[in-house]
């Protein structure tokens, strides 16, 4: 690999899909202020995603509706007059 090809902050890294709590260890720039010790005991900043490969529905096959801090509400609010015709 050539040197200086990756930033200074390129580090091993979890990353955790918060709806169904899985996790994979990678390479990444993301910045973190959380740390998690992983199956091998050491301690390696947290990634946390809302979804991820791991839930969805494209790669799983099972629809599965992610309603984060009431996106659905706020849509059904903002659009559900269109629909009461």
């Amino acid at each position: 690999m050539k040197d200086g090809l990756h930033p200074e902050t390129y580090r091993l890294v979890v990353f955790k899909d918060i709806s169904n709590d899985s996790t994979i260890l990678t390479k990444s720039c993301a910045a973190s202020r959380e740390k998690i010790v992983w199956e091998d005991g050491n301690e390696y900043p947290l990634i946390k995603m809302e979804i991820s490969s791991f839930s969805h529905p494209f790669f799983t096959g099972k629809v599965k509706f992610v309603d984060t801090a009431g996106r659905i509400d706020k849509f059904n609010k903002k659009f559900g007059k269109f629909s009461q015709q």
